[in-house]
Formats: C-alpha cells, structure tokens, sequence
C-alpha cells in the first residue's frame, strides 16, 4: 500500500499539467501508440486522483460500517459453529486481501507508467538546455 501512496504522490508532484496528457494515449514498452477508443492519459490521471482519496478513506468506512452492523446483529451462534465461521472468515479475508493487492499493484504500475509518460511529454516539448530559450 506505500508503493501506491508513494506513486501517487510523485505523480501529483510531477504532472502540473494535466492538460499535456489530453490526447495521449498509453502504451507498452516496445509496442506502437495504441489506438481506438481506449482513455487517454488524461483520463486516467482523473481516474487516479479520484481514487486515492476512496483508497485512503476506504478501510475507515468500512472499519464503521462493521461496527455499525455490529451493533444491530444479535449473537446467535454456537461455539460449534465458531470454529467454521472463523475459518471461512479467514479464507474470505485472506481472498479479499490478494484481490486488494493485485488492484494495488495495478493501480501503482499504471501511476508510475503515467508519471514516466508526462516526463517524457515535458522533454519533447521543452527547449535543450544548451540553447537559449528566448
């Protein structure tokens, strides 16, 4: 999860133009542009921002949810029945946890592929060092 963090906090550093990645479309190492109509960078870069803050404030939400439903549910369970229930609880957990690490994952590698696109969208347009810029 600090990966993510880190990768979307480079990128809202990095990308002070936004507008730059209208038009752009992303694309594999060693492959050409690709094309149709898939979302341009732009359009992800609003996906990503949108998301940070559900990501950051998901686990409190659902942390009070819990309690909430908590207090309404009556114990109604046997002791039988205690040691299946926390063995599924932990199978559905444990599920739930890789399936948030694989969204993770994925959403920290398309940040990182966005924050080196407009990186290299900033190099083209900017003028070489050595030469002046008036």
């Amino acid at each position: 999860m600090e990966q993510y963090f880190s990768a979307t906090q480079k990128m809202e550093q990095e990308v002070m133009f936004p507008s730059l990645l209208r038009g752009v479309f992303p694309q594999q190492e060693g492959e050409a542009p690709a094309a149709g109509g898939h979302t341009d960078l732009y359009e992800r870069y609003q996906l990503l921002k949108a998301i940070k803050p559900v990501v950051e404030k998901g686990l409190a939400c659902v942390t009070d949810q819990r309690r909430n439903s908590a207090d309404i549910l009556v114990d109604t369970s046997s002791d039988d029945s205690d040691d299946t229930m926390d063995a599924q609880l932990e199978e559905r957990l444990s599920h739930h946890l890789a399936g948030l690490q694989q969204v993770l994952t994925h959403l920290t590698r398309d940040t990182n592929a966005l924050t080196r696109r407009y990186s290299q969208i900033l190099e083209q347009i900017s003028p070489s060092e050595g030469q002046p810029s008036w």
